[in-house]
């Protein structure tokens, strides 16, 4: 059995109300009488609120809200990326993220250098690696690039090897965050049917996408946020119509 619940999560951000711009004007602030007294009052704010769910084998999620409404922040918690402040997130089953595209990627490499320092994070051995390597460049299209150091990369080649060497594996528990929108209309497309073969292997699957129409096509419910907070939790079409006329103020 696969499950990932969510009970209770909040996340706790501090903001300061002054701002310090270099760390010598932090110590030249600290050490002064006159204005230490008188230095960035502290306050704070939920990125999340109070959020819980239980997904187990065959639910697919879709999360939709305005931007900074907690989305990509409640992945990162659910992947394990970002600590609650409170409550508590239980996953069984291999999850894989496929979030912040190229994160991992070290600029000074060459595209097939990045491959296997990737390979290796997801916890592929060296034969593995070898196996995938070539379906991996063909997918990406950059061929002739891929032994070239990505700091040269455009950010569209980017997010092409990224995804091909994110979705290179078989998750039990998919999780993905708006990651084709960079390259052509073409890569999409195939990105999209990628992301289809995944859906169809994985157990349990999370998507945050602005894209509602994909929403609509793969996922059986929907949570919709709104600063930090489930305002919305159930089936697919209510939750988009909820969306545009509550949330995003649209007709349609």
């Amino acid at each position: 059995m696969h499950q990932v619940k969510v009970e209770n999560v909040r996340l706790e951000y501090l903001k300061f109300t002054d701002q310090i711009y270099t760390f010598k004007e932090y110590v030249t602030k600290l050490f002064s009488w006159k204005t230490r007294k008188n230095m960035s009052k502290v306050s704070s704010f939920y990125a999340l609120d109070g959020i819980s769910f239980t997904l187990n084998d065959g639910d697919k999620l879709g999360v939709i809200g305005l931007n900074g409404a907690g989305k990509s922040t409640l992945l990162k918690v659910v992947c394990g990326i970002l600590q609650p402040t409170e409550g508590v997130v239980e996953v069984q089953g291999n999850m894989q993220p496929l979030i912040e595209v190229g994160a991992g990627f070290n600029p000074e490499f060459t595209g097939r250098e990045n491959i296997y320092l990737n390979g290796y994070m997801l916890g592929f051995n060296k034969i593995q690696i070898q196996e995938k390597e070539k379906e991996v460049i063909e997918f990406a299209g950059i061929d002739d690039f891929i032994d070239t150091p990505i700091k040269y990369y455009s950010s569209g080649m980017v997010a092409r090897l990224a995804f091909a060497i994110a979705t290179s594996i078989e998750p039990e528990i998919l999780v993905f965050d708006e990651m084709i929108s960079a390259g052509d209309i073409s890569f999409i497309e195939k990105a999209k049917k990628r992301i289809g073969e995944l859906l169809e292997k994985a157990k349990i699957m999370i998507i945050v996408s602005h894209d509602l129409t994909l929403i609509e096509d793969i996922v059986d419910r929907v949570i919709v946020l709104k600063n930090g907070s489930v305002v919305y939790d159930g089936e697919t079409t209510g939750g988009i119509q909820y969306y545009k006329r509550e949330v995003a103020k649209v007709e349609g």
